[in-house]
């Protein structure tokens, strides 16, 4: 098992690649996108660390006063991703130990993610955070859930905001932001689709925390509404898209 792993910093940020995206060889505007964006949130304690191969296996967290979700507790980490496509070799487990150990250390009340009754394919593995003692504390009426490991017994909670789902406008509404390098070309994807189809969409970058934490709806990185109801956090793809559309 390969144990060399490297956390991105302001010093090596320019030069390391940030998982998700690998294939490609060329300048790729999601990954500039989400360069720039981790450039910002690294000088609050985010935290992106990967294994130091060409392979997308990394944990994604950050303190979660500074995190950019509608979710609030004292003290706790939010964790935004954990991904290994190294499977059966450890991987994940080593980077859950290592946000535990760095929580445990810091003094922190504990660390939090997004999750759901049913596992959302946008979201990290919630049965694999189970198994560390991750419970869930809070929920919403249409199903997703906010797992929690409290070291100190306090628990993190949905802002009320976030369990509103409901907006005024009935279009289809996307809210964004630039945290995971799959967006940009997924908002492109879709601006093209609407408009071959004329198709009304509104699309709202989320650009600050203040606006992040005041989102009418759960949210990792994206949230999508439709007809007035909040429908998924799942990025789509044309498929899913004209799912949503139909109903």
């Amino acid at each position: 098992m390969c144990t060399d792993f490297v956390n991105l910093t302001a010093e090596n940020l320019g030069n390391e690649h940030l998982c998700c995206i690998i294939r490609s060889k060329k300048p790729h505007q999601g990954i500039e996108a989400k360069r720039q964006w981790l450039s910002d949130r690294l000088k609050e304690g985010h935290v992106f660390r990967k294994l130091n191969v060409k392979d997308p296996v990394f944990i994604e967290y950050a303190p979660l006063e500074t995190a950019w979700v509608p979710i609030t507790g004292d003290n706790f980490y939010y964790l935004y991703c954990l991904w290994s496509s190294q499977k059966g070799k450890g991987y994940a487990k080593a980077l859950m130990q290592y946000c535990l150990t760095d929580a445990k250390e810091r003094g922190k009340s504990g660390i939090c993610m997004l999750g759901s009754n049913k596992q959302k394919a946008w979201l990290s593995n919630q049965s694999f955070a189970k198994k560390f003692g991750f419970e869930v504390v809070d929920s919403t009426d249409n199903g997703y859930e906010l797992l929690a490991l409290s070291l100190d017994g306090t628990r993190p909670k949905f802002a009320e905001n976030a369990k509103k789902q409901e907006i005024k406008s009935k279009e289809l509404t996307i809210y964004y932001d630039m945290q995971c390098p799959f967006v940009y070309e997924r908002i492109e994807l879709i601006k093209q689709y609407c408009e071959m189809n004329d198709v009304p969409v509104s699309l709202i970058q989320v650009d600050t925390l203040q606006k992040a934490k005041e989102l009418p709806c759960v949210f990792n990185n994206w949230g999508v509404f439709y007809k007035g109801n909040f429908k998924t956090v799942n990025l789509l793809d044309i498929s899913y898209l004209e799912r949503i559309l139909k109903k």
